[in-house]
């Protein structure tokens, strides 16, 4: 019997999960190495391969079990254990390293249930489409949990001198992430015909701020969207979402 063959641009989803993957194990040795703006970088890559790798797999029609599977590893990896050991290694390695551990192992095993959650969800066929995600994503977490270290790298505050508040904001970040706070998806964001120009040029300024003060511009995407999530907890709590 011949074996089945598989075409070569089947397997670039794949490699694109392996590529962020190894991003963000990269990140990791470059904590150990205090090289914590390379670390940065590379989980900020890890989340733009985790955008595309399920794009390419859409427009290629290569979508598949095993690669949802792979993502789902690679993702716990990228923004479950490479954001904790930064944020560690960066401000909480120091006399209360103990108790900052402790908030990084949370902040890991909620980004590892909040994806466990979401394959649940993905592999039921007799639910409702979801027009929202219930919790922060897990990319969007690890964003939100490196906001102390874009703040040390931005110069705009010195975290190190408090890490007990930084390991109570990266726990606080992981409860987020398995809470069922709806959260916007951008696959379902809809924009009038009219409107699109202001959005390609407000993305066009903020790729500008993002090469001039790359940890600046990071530290303001991350209030934003802790504004919007409180904007939304206050609307879910009167009754209005």
């Amino acid at each position: 019997m011949a074996r089945e063959r598989l075409s070569l641009l089947s397997l670039v989803p794949n490699l694109v999960t392996i590529l962020g993957m190894c991003a963000g194990l990269s990140a990791i040795r470059f904590t150990f190495d205090e090289r914590f703006e390379i670390a940065a970088a590379l989980i900020i890559f890890a989340a733009v391969m985790d955008g595309v790798d399920g794009l390419i797999a859409r427009k290629l029609n290569a979508a598949s079990s095993f690669g949802a599977e792979l993502d789902s590893f690679a993702d716990f990896v990228s923004f479950g254990v490479a954001p904790g050991v930064l944020v560690f290694g960066y401000a909480l390695a120091g006399p209360m390293a103990g108790v900052g551990w402790v908030f990084v192992l949370i902040f890991a095993v909620c980004a590892c249930l909040r994806l466990a959650r979401f394959n649940i969800s993905r592999a039921s066929k007799t639910g409702p489409s979801q027009r929202h995600f219930v919790g922060v994503p897990a990319p969007a977490g690890a964003m939100l949990g490196l906001l102390p270290v874009y703040l040390g790298l931005s110069e705009l505050l010195d975290v190190t001198q408090a890490p007990l508040l930084v390991a109570v904001y990266l726990g606080g970040v992981g409860l987020l992430m398995v809470s069922r706070l709806p959260t916007p998806s951008l696959k379902t964001i809809r924009i009038a015909r009219q409107n699109a120009i202001w959005v390609l040029i407000g993305m066009s300024a903020f790729a500008g701020f993002l090469v001039l003060r790359t940890w600046a511009t990071l530290v303001v995407a991350d209030l934003v969207y802790l504004g919007v999530l409180a904007w939304l907890a206050v609307r879910r709590r009167r009754g209005l979402g």
